[in-house]
C-alpha cells in the first residue's frame, strides 16, 4: 500500500462471486464502500501533503503546487547511482584482485617488469569481463522511473494543462480518460472508469472505479472518464513502493559465496605454506633476493586467477545457447543460480494463465433456452468497441455458438454503469416488439430463485466470475442464464509443472487473486495441496507447507521469497507484472515471461522471449550443465593450486634451490589456468536434481587427489635430481613442464564423474590442450625463457603422465561418489 494513502485495495472490494458482485454491505462505487467495510478504513490523503482542500472546481494554484513539490519531491522514484569510475574501481576490491595486485607490486619492486605486466594483464582481463555485464544492474529502477515519466492532464490555476506526470503533487486534480495510464495514486471525484490493474495487483479482471474509489499509479484506463484527486506521488504510491522493494531486494548468490569460500580456504592454506617456505629458506641461508622470488612464486601459485572469469565465461556460453531457445539473461549469475533452485514460485495471472478472460461455463435458467441463446442475448448487451475484456470474451463465445431462438436487433446500447452494476440494451424482435436485455451483477439484474441461487453458489465456489443475463419486456424481464468467466491456464502449464517436479524443483503458485479462483486454476494444472490463508506468510517457509499462496500483495511476494530462502531453499520466481518485480529481484532465479511488463523484465535475471513456459525448464537444464562445467574447473583448480605450492616447498627441500621461478609460474598460469577455461565449452550432462555449492565436500575430495598428484610430482623430481642429476635450471624447466602436463591430466580426469574415457571432449577443448602441450614442449626443447630439456626426458614425462591419469581416475570415481559431487 502507498504510504499515507490508507485505502482499501481493489482486491478486498471484489468477491469471488463475480464481476460487479460485491461482498455484503460493500459498495465499490460510492463513499459507502469504506463506511460499510468491515475494516472501517477510509480513504485518506498523503500525510505529507497537509490538509486537503476542495479541489473540484479550480484544483491547485501554481504556487501551491510548487510549495507541495518542495515538501514531497517530484512524482518519480530516486536511486543513488555510482559513477563509472567508482564501479570500475570496485572490481579491484576483492580477494582475487588483492592477491594479484600484491604480486604486481612485489614484482615491480624487484624490477621484474615483464612478469608484472603479464599479471596486470590477467587482472585487467578479469575486470573487463565483469564490467561487460554490470551496465544492466540498475535497469529495473530506470524502467520504473520511465513508467512514472508520463504526461498528465492537470487542473492548475483553474485551467486544464498537459504537464509531465513528474510535476504532480498531492491534491492536484487530474483527468483520467480512455487509454491513459494513471499518473499517480488518485481518488475518484467524478465519473467512473474501468481500470486494468493486472500488472499491479495480479488480479486478471478489470476493476470498476467510481466516485470514492482509488485508482493506482500505473493502472490503464480501459473505459470511461473521471476526474480524480492525487493522494500519493513518487515513492509513496503503490507503484513507487514496488520500485523501492526492487531497489532493496538483494540476495547473495551461491556462486558469490562459493568463490569467496574457495579463495578464503586457498588463501589460509597457501599463507601457511608460504610462511613455512620462507622459514625454511632462511634456515638454508638463501639470499634475500631468492627469498623474495620464493614469495612471488608462492603468491602466483596460490592465486586462482582465472576463477572469476571462468564463472562469467561459463554463463556467457550458456546464455548464448539459451538465446536460441527463446531465453535471454539480464544477469549472467542468474544462470549459475538456475542450477541450484529447488523451489519455483509462479505467479498465476499471465504466467500460469493467459491473462485473458474467457467464458468458462454458461448455465441456462429459462425453459427452452440454450447456452447459445444466453450468449447471443448477452452479446447484445456488450460493447462492440472499446477494450472491455468481459464484453470481448462474451462476444467471442457468442460467435462460436449458434442460437436456437430468434435474436432481436439492438437499437440502443447503454454501457455498463458502475452505480447500477449492469449494461443494458433496448432491442426489437421480428414482430416489432421492444425487448429489454441486461447483463451484470446477479443480484442487480433480476431476482434469483432457488435454482439460480444454487447455480450461482456452485460457480462462485470454484472461483468463477459470474454474470447474470435477463431479457423480456421492459418492466417484466426474467433471468435467462448465468455466464461464468475465468482466466484459463496456459496450455503448457501442467506439463511444465510435471517437468519441474522431475527435475527436483517444487512448484508453488503465488497470486494476488482470490483463494477460490487460485484453487480452481491450481487444480486444473495439477498443483494440489493446501492453500495459505491471505496475509499469513511466516518468516521461514518450506514448499511443502502450501501449494498456493492467494491474496498476496507485492510486499508479501517479496516476503515469501525471503521466507523460503530463510528456510534454506534456493528460490526461482516467475512473474509478469510490476507487482512481481521485487520478488523477481530477490529470488536467486527471477524469470519474466514473454508478456511481462518492462519493469518485470528488468528486475528478472531471465526473460522468456517466446510464448509459453518451456524456457524455464531449458534455463534450469542449461544452468545445471554450466554448473557442472564450472564445478569441474573449480575442483581442478583446487587440486592443481594445492599441489603447486607443496611441490615448490618439496623441491626446495630436495635441491636446496627454487625449482620454479616467478616467470615460469606466470607461464604456468597462462597455460594451465586459462587453457583450462576451455572446459566451459566442453560437453556436460545436467544433474537430475538441484545442484549446490558444497565447498567443504569439494575440499575433502580435492585433498586426496592433490596428495596423489603431489606423490607423482615429487617422484618425478626425485628421479630427475638424484638419478639423472639434472642441473637446477633443467629442474626448473622440468617442474614447469611437469605441472602443465599433470594439470591437463587432472582436467581430463575430472571432466567426467565416471571414467574419463566415457565421453569425448569437444574439439575446442582438444585443440586448446594440444596447442598448450605443443607450445610448452617447444619452449622446453628450444630453451625459450628456460633451459633446454633433452627430448628423452619430455617423452618419459609424457608416458608417466598417461599412467598417472589412469591411476588418478580410479581414485576419483570413489571420492566423487563418497562426497556426493555431481
Amino acid at each position: 500500500m502507498p504510504q499515507g494513502a490508507n485505502v482499501i485495495p481493489p482486491y478486498f472490494l471484489i468477491s469471488s462471486t463475480g464481476y460487479g458482485a460485491l461482498a455484503p454491505g460493500v459498495s465499490l462505487h460510492s463513499s459507502s464502500a469504506t463506511r460499510d467495510s468491515p475494516s472501517g478504513v477510509v480513504p485518506m490523503q498523503d500525510a505529507a501533503a497537509g490538509p486537503s482542500r476542495a479541489t473540484n472546481d479550480t484544483g491547485l494554484t501554481s504556487s501551491e503546487a510548487a510549495e507541495r513539490r518542495a515538501k514531497v519531491g517530484p512524482n518519480e522514484t530516486a536511486e543513488p547511482r555510482s559513477s563509472g569510475t567508482e564501479r570500475f574501481l570496485r572490481h579491484f576490491w576483492a580477494p582475487v584482485p588483492w592477491m594479484l595486485e600484491a604480486t604486481v607490486i612485489l614484482q615491480l619492486a624487484v624490477g621484474e617488469r615483464v612478469e608484472a605486466t603479464m599479471i596486470a594483464g590477467l587482472l585487467i582481463l578479469n575486470v573487463a569481463i565483469g564490467l561487460i555485464q554490470e551496465n544492466r544492474a540498475d535497469a529495473a529502477l530506470a524502467l520504473l522511473k520511465q513508467k512514472l515519466a508520463l504526461k498528465a492532464r492537470v487542473k492548475r490555476d483553474g485551467a486544464w494543462l498537459a504537464l509531465p506526470a513528474a510535476d504532480l503533487v498531492p491534491d492536484d486534480v487530474v483527468q483520467l480518460s480512455l487509454g491513459v495510464v494513471v499518473p499517480a495514486d488518485t481518488l475518484i471525484l467524478e465519473g467512473s472508469v474501468l481500470l486494468d490493474q493486472s500488472t499491479l495487483t495480479g488480479e486478471s479482471l478489470p476493476v470498476e472505479a467510481g466516485v470514492g474509489s482509488q485508482a493506482y499509479a500505473g493502472a490503464l484506463v480501459r473505459r470511461g472518464e473521471a476526474i480524480a484527486r492525487v493522494t500519493a506521488t513518487g515513492g509513496r504510491t503503490y507503484f513507487g513502493r514496488t520500485a523501492e522493494l526492487v531497489r532493496i531486494a538483494h540476495v547473495t548468490s551461491a556462486e558469490e559465496k562459493a568463490v569467496l569460500g574457495l579463495v578464503r580456504n586457498l588463501t589460509i592454506v597457501n599463507i601457511a605454506i608460504t610462511i613455512g617456505l620462507v622459514a625454511y629458506g632462511h634456515a638454508l641461508s638463501l639470499p634475500s633476493d631468492q627469498i623474495l622470488q620464493l614469495v612471488l612464486t608462492a603468491l602466483l601459485s596460490a592465486v586462482p586467477v582465472a576463477l572469476p572469469a571462468t564463472f562469467t565465461l561459463g554463463a556467457a556460453l550458456g546464455a548464448q545457447s539459451l538465446t536460441l531457445k527463446g531465453v535471454l539473461l539480464t544477469r549472467l549469475s542468474a544462470l549459475h543460480e538456475a542450477a541450484t533452485i529447488d523451489v519455483l514460485c509462479a505467479d498465476k495471472t499471465g504466467t500460469l494463465t493467459n491473462n485473458r478472460l474467457e467464458v468458462a461455463e454458461v448455465r441456462p435458467l429459462a425453459d427452452g433456452w440454450t447456452a447459445g441463446d444466453v450468449l447471443a442475448f448477452a452479446a447484445l448487451a456488450s460493447s462492440a468497441e472499446g477494450q472491455d475484456p468481459v464484453d470481448a470474451a462474451i462476444r467471442k463465445a457468442a460467435r462460436a455458438q449458434t442460437a436456437t431462438r430468434p435474436v432481436p436487433t439492438a437499437e440502443r446500447f447503454i454501457p455498463f454503469d458502475p452505480a447500477r452494476k449492469k449494461a443494458e440494451t433496448l432491442a426489437r424482435d421480428a414482430d416489432g416488439r421492444t425487448v429489454y436485455i441486461c447483463k451484470g451483477a446477479p443480484s442487480d439484474v433480476a431476482p434469483l430463485d432457488a435454482e439460480a441461487e444454487a447455480a450461482l453458489q456452485r460457480l462462485s465456489r470454484v472461483g468463477y466470475r459470474t454474470l447474470a443475463v435477463a431479457a423480456g419486456p421492459q418492466g417484466a424481464i426474467a433471468l435467462v442464464g448465468l455466464i461464468a468467466l475465468s482466466d484459463p491456464p496456459r496450455a503448457d502449464s501442467a506439463a511444465l509443472l510435471q517437468e519441474l517436479r522431475a527435475l527436483g524443483v517444487q512448484p508453488v503458485m503465488v497470486t494476488g487473486d482470490a483463494a477460490a479462483t487460485a484453487a480452481t486454476v491450481a487444480h486444473e494444472i495439477g498443483l494440489d495441496g493446501r492453500i495459505c490463508p491471505p496475509g499469513q506468510i511466516p518468516d521461514r517457509a518450506n514448499p511443502d507447507d502450501f501449494a498456493v499462496y492467494a491474496g498476496v500483495f507485492p510486499e508479501q511476494k517479496f516476503r515469501l521469497v525471503k521466507a523460503l530462502q530463510n528456510g534454506g531453499h534456493a528460490v526461482g520466481m516467475c512473474g509478469d507484472g510490476a507487482n512481481d518485480a521485487p520478488a523477481l529481484r530477490q529470488a536467486q532465479m527471477g524469470i519474466a515471461v514473454s508478456t511481462a511488463t518492462d519493469v518485470a523484465k528488468a528486475a528478472a535475471g531471465i526473460v522468456l522471449t517466446d510464448p509459453g513456459l518451456g524456457g524455464i525448464v531449458a534455463a534450469i537444464r542449461e544452468g545445471r550443465i554450466v554448473f557442472r562445467r564450472v564445478l569441474t574447473y573449480t575442483l581442478s583448480i583446487l587440486v592443481n593450486k594445492c599441489v603447486a605450492l607443496v611441490v615448490l616447498g618439496a623441491g626446495l627441500v630436495l635441491t636446496g634451490h627454487l625449482v620454479l621461478t616467478p616467470l615460469l609460474q606466470a607461464l604456468s598460469m597462462l597455460t594451465n589456468d586459462f587453457v583450462s577455461m576451455a572446459r566451459t565449452a566442453d560437453r556436460a550432462t545436467p544433474s537430475p536434481k538441484p545442484n549446490a555449492w558444497r565447498v567443504g565436500n569439494l575440499m575433502f575430495a580435492a585433498v586426496p587427489l592433490a596428495l596423489f598428484k603431489f606423490a607423482f610430482c615429487i617422484g618425478i623430481l626425485a628421479i630427475a635430481w638424484f638419478r639423472y642429476h639434472l642441473s637446477i635450471g633443467q629442474m626448473q624447466t622440468l617442474t614447469f613442464v611437469m605441472l602443465v602436463f599433470a594439470g591437463q591430466a587432472v582436467v581430463y580426469v575430472l571432466r567426467e564423474r565416471g571414467h574419463f574415457w566415457c565421453s569425448r571432449p569437444t574439439r575446442t577443448m582438444l585443440f586448446c590442450t594440444l596447442a598448450d602441450i605443443a607450445v610448452v614442449t617447444g619452449f622446453a626443447l628450444a630453451g625459450v625463457l628456460m633451459q633446454k630439456l633433452p627430448p628423452a626426458v619430455i617423452l618419459a614425462l609424457s608416458g608417466a603422465t598417461v599412467v598417472f591419469a589412469f591411476a588418478l581416475d580410479q581414485i576419483k570415481t570413489q571420492l566423487l561418489a563418497r562426497w556426493a559431487i555431481d
